[in-house]
């Protein structure tokens, strides 16, 4: 499984989160792009390393680059002076690798923070670059082109669901199968709002197969999110952390957020990306 993992961590640090950045739009995110790579190097390298100094030294810098990017978050808000649902879920986004970022430290350093186990650590990793970034700015997108209750509702949940499902890990399993509930009714949203918004609406039959695909995926792979949670809380079957991340987690990441960011980049029609994420709009700048 580490290496599927390390993979799809890598698919984050080097083309989700710079995909995502230019999607942001605004001087937070121009002022983390060029440098990016940067701390994704390094993170990346330490993915493969055996745990030790070396490997921790490198994924500190990764963690560096993410807090970095958190710091934009009130930064934002300042100039924005908008909790609208699709900023609070552009602002979930920014501050989700960090999360990443301390995880894969700790991972690296062998050291069970706050008692989890190293596998969690690890898997806490992509979580937080997928279910965290690119599912909260995908749902802050979409409430920027569709003013709709789902749409707005997903802006909402999305965070909600990410932070539960945090706040869950320190709380136990019940707590987490409330924020695993929570989110997945977010990103079941956010399916729904792209299929009937965006898909819908698009001339450009490359872009209507990525959201399409993007959509659809979330009905499985969430539903497999909340198996294991369910499963973890009450003793029902269900997959083990293996599979789970290798279906869930895979299909999240390809199916999902690889195919929406690259079906936004084409709707955008720009390299750059739009302007500030704001509902109901268009992308200014």
């Amino acid at each position: 499984m580490t290496v599927l993992v390390n993979l799809v961590v890598m698919l984050g640090m080097f083309a989700v989160v710079p995909m995502g950045l230019a999607l942001v739009g605004g001087p937070e995110a121009a002022r983390v792009r060029p440098w990016w790579l940067l701390g994704a190097v390094p993170g990346a390298l330490a993915l493969w390393l055996p745990r030790g100094g070396l490997a921790t030294a490198l994924a500190v810098l990764y963690a560096l680059a993410t807090v970095v990017l958190a710091a934009q978050a009130p930064l934002r808000l300042a100039r924005t002076r908008s909790l609208a649902p699709a900023e609070v879920a552009v602002l979930t986004a920014l501050a989700a690798p960090s999360v990443a970022g301390v995880a894969l430290v700790a991972e690296r350093a062998g050291y069970e923070l706050f008692g989890f186990e190293l596998e969690i650590l690890a898997l806490t990793v992509p979580h937080f670059h997928f279910a965290g970034f690119a599912a909260a700015l995908v749902a802050g997108l979409v409430c920027r082109t569709d003013g709709g209750r789902a749409a707005r509702a997903a802006a909402w949940s999305v965070p909600v669901g990410t932070l539960l499902v945090l706040v869950g890990y320190f709380l136990g399993d019940w707590a987490e199968l409330l924020g695993a509930a929570v989110l997945t009714a977010g990103m079941w949203m956010v399916g729904y709002a792209v299929w009937r918004g965006p898909r819908a609406g698009s001339a450009d039959r490359t872009t209507r197969v990525l959201l399409t695909v993007s959509a659809a995926v979330l009905v499985a792979t969430m539903a497999l999110a909340l198996s294991w949670a369910l499963g973890e809380a009450t003793g029902l079957p269900h997959l083990s952390l293996t599979w789970t991340a290798a279906t869930h987690g895979v299909g999240n990441a390809l199916g999902f957020a690889l195919c929406s960011l690259l079906a936004w980049r084409r709707l955008t029609g720009s390299a750059t990306g739009p302007g500030p994420v704001r509902p109901g709009g268009r992308p200014r700048g």
